[in-house]
């Protein structure tokens, strides 16, 4: 998109445009949106069971990737829209479903069994990411926190193999500290004192509040059910049994790791997606910046859509989080037409080819578009 195009744009009329689909998509909410839903959640419990199921006979990737899928799916299409509210405005839903009980208290594990906390996750993703999308302070701007590569001395093809290292790890190597992170720093703000000193080896040190907070609440319990409560349960079936379970549980760990990097990591990054230095002003041009900061994958169809955990609808996302998974099906065509009508680029492509340029942003071969230069 050239500069003169960005300027172009008629903020007033798109944020128009844009609140009347948000309204025709609340009027739309209803029972079919949480049979939906429970479809989803559904396919992802049948993964875990069918992998859990078979993970005990030998250490095998099939039984891995089930569970994995199954981990995949809990995040993304589960704790992701709920978190978000996505079904707080349905009756049926107001208990299990809520944003305000989901995953809380002795339900944490129980909801959404994952490394990171419901209250860090919704702080760090809700709140800074969406609302600061490709900003510095945006906690997933993927250039940002990847300049330490970018920058180094090391030969490109020893920084391409630090990125396929860490996709394997991520989940718990950074998304898990930086929320606890974020959560730390808030609790300074609130309490109106100055920002304390975050360094990565305080990040997992137990002799600070931060360090503690992620043990405490993360990493230790998180180990504890996935690597030694599920595999004990096989217990009864011999101890080849258990040994399988942890195995491909260790596996699965590392395949939703590389699941959720492929689809997540694409979604914000690229030589063509845009990123900032200042915040937006008004709502036409923070609209504008969640198409041009945001990238969709192939969509159309529930099977489709469930391996991507429906981040492969980014863009519609990012214009209206609090939206069940099922209205962002309906509302693509449209959002991409309202695009055309704005001449806005509208990108969407497949995951692998938005994957190869995400990576090549992590490692310093190219860099995010700014308004700027555009």
């Amino acid at each position: 998109m050239s500069l003169t195009s960005y300027l172009a744009v008629d903020r007033q009329q798109l944020a128009n445009d844009i609140t009347q689909l948000h309204r025709q998509a609340l009027a739309d909410i209803g029972p079919e949106d949480v049979i939906h839903f429970k479809k989803m959640e559904r396919w992802g419990k049948i993964c875990s069971l069918i992998g859990y199921g078979t993970a005990w006979i030998f250490p095998n990737p099939i039984s891995a990737l089930l569970i994995s899928q199954g981990s995949f799916t809990r995040w993304t299409q589960v704790g992701h829209p709920v978190v978000h509210k996505g079904y707080d405005k349905l009756e049926t839903t107001r208990t299990q479903y809520s944003s305000k009980t989901f995953a809380r208290g002795w339900r944490r594990f129980l909801d959404w069994p994952d490394w990171m906390t419901p209250a860090g996750w919704h702080h760090e993703h809700d709140l800074l990411h969406h609302y600061n999308l490709g900003e510095i302070a945006d906690p997933n701007n993927a250039q940002h926190n990847m300049e330490w590569l970018r920058q180094s001395s090391l030969p490109m093809w020893q920084r391409y193999l630090i990125v396929a290292f860490f996709s394997g790890i991520w989940k718990v190597s950074y998304y898990t500290p930086r929320t606890h992170k974020e959560l730390y720093l808030n609790a300074a703000r609130q309490q109106g004192l100055p920002a304390p000193e975050m360094t990565r080896v305080g990040a997992w040190s137990l002799f600070t509040p931060q360090g503690r907070a992620l043990w405490g609440q993360s990493i230790l319990p998180y180990s504890a059910y996935r690597f030694v409560l599920l595999p004990v349960l096989f217990l009864p079936l011999g101890s080849f049994a258990v040994l399988s379970v942890l195995i491909n549980s260790i596996l699965a760990e590392i395949f939703t790791n590389m699941h959720s990097f492929l689809v997540m990591i694409p979604n914000h990054a690229g030589d063509d997606v845009m990123a900032f230095d200042e915040k937006a002003k008004g709502k036409g041009e923070f609209y504008l910046r969640q198409i041009l900061g945001s990238v969709n994958y192939p969509t159309g169809s529930n099977l489709n859509d469930f391996f991507y955990g429906w981040l492969n609808y980014q863009i519609e996302h990012h214009l209206w989080p609090d939206l069940p998974l099922s209205q962002y099906q309906k509302l693509q065509p449209q959002v991409k037409a309202l695009c055309e009508k704005h001449n806005i680029p509208y990108l969407q492509q497949s995951v692998f080819k938005r994957l190869l340029k995400a990576v090549d942003i992590m490692v310093g071969k190219t860099s995010m578009l700014k308004p700027a230069a555009a």
